[in-house]
């Protein structure tokens, strides 16, 4: 048994919080909530209902306001914060960490400002204390169904062989699948990467588009994701996995998505802010890792079509259908 710390009360931290209080480990689990009257209505009610309704929260998950509390002889720390935030949060973190405890960043995003991924800024902001241990968790993972224990398959990622294989031991329970890899780097492109194709997706049908634009959305946005991710030293193969193929294809057709949801009402023709401002506290990661994608595809000299005409829509005032009519009269190519 561990004990877990997990950073961040939003839909998937109060979903792993669940998760990982039921696993064949039956984990000490803590769940730090940066909000104090939400942590007072889940300390009450045993139940999120603000991010997460209709799921007991098990007595056993200790749930505070106070980071320190929180941390308290963690043996784990896993993180569920947006990208924007997560360098604030690990940073509030960082004085109450043991020296080698593992960190697991389950954050899709990149951070908007420097479009480092997760576990570049966790390195940055723990190696002037220690070296730390980290890992990745990522795929295709809606939160409620997980919560709620529907079977879910998901990658554990680390550099750190023996860590992974530790990390995917404590963590498996009977509806919690995970697979290991070493990926890292592409773990979480494809996990950052699928929230910029699943706007699109959602855009698709928005406008009023069927099932062959969806498939060919899709498909070709899988094929940017895995020029962008191999052109940076990821390995191909983990973009046919859960957190690329997999993850692409949930967060593109699934009713869940945030992701596809602002692309939904974006092809409807609501502009970005009024979807955004409905969508109350709820992030959709591909707002902002759109343009962060653009700038390290540039850097390498790659082409992402469809991230540009995203970028477009969101930012630049683009109508949708315009930029499906872009994507469709680039010059022709062998596949």
């Amino acid at each position: 048994m561990k004990r877990i710390a997990i950073l961040g009360a939003g839909s998937w931290g109060t979903a792993l919080a669940i998760v990982l209080s039921r696993t064949h480990k039956a984990q000490e689990v803590s769940l730090w909530v940066r909000d104090v009257a939400l942590a007072e209505s889940i300390q009450r009610d045993r139940e999120n209902k603000f991010y997460l309704p209709g799921h007991k929260i098990p007595e056993t998950v200790r749930v505070t306001h106070d980071a320190a509390a929180a941390l308290e002889s963690a043996e784990v720390i896993l993180g569920a914060i947006p990208a924007a935030y997560a360098r604030g949060v690990y940073g509030r973190a960082l004085p109450h960490l043991l020296r080698g405890t593992p960190i697991v960043s389950a954050t899709k995003g990149l951070e908007p400002a420097t479009h480092a991924r997760m576990s570049e800024v966790i390195s940055q902001m723990v190696s002037p204390e220690f070296s730390p241990r980290i890992a990745v968790l990522s795929g295709p993972s809606f939160a409620a169904e997980a919560a709620s224990g529907q079977p879910t398959a998901v990658v554990l990622a680390s550099g750190d062989v023996d860590l992974a294989d530790e990390l995917q031991e404590e963590f498996a329970g009977p509806t919690f699948r995970l697979y290991t890899n070493q990926d890292v780097l592409g773990v979480e492109l494809a996990g950052a990467m699928k929230n910029v194709i699943a706007i699109a997706a959602g855009a698709c049908q928005g406008i009023g588009l069927g099932w062959n634009s969806l498939a060919a959305l899709i498909t070709r946005g899988l094929a940017e994701m895995t020029r962008l991710a191999t052109a940076l030293g990821a390995r191909k193969e983990t973009l046919s996995g859960l957190a690329g193929l997999g993850d692409v294809v949930l967060t593109c057709t699934g009713s869940l998505s945030r992701n596809r949801h602002v692309g939904i009402e974006l092809g409807k023709g609501r502009s970005l802010a009024e979807i955004l401002e409905g969508m109350t506290k709820m992030v959709a990661e591909g707002v902002g890792t759109a343009g962060a994608l653009l700038a390290l595809a540039r850097e390498s000299g790659i082409e992402l079509p469809i991230a540009e005409q995203v970028e477009a829509i969101l930012h630049q005032g683009r109508a949708p259908r315009d930029a499906i009519r872009s994507i469709m009269e680039r010059p022709l190519r062998r596949e």
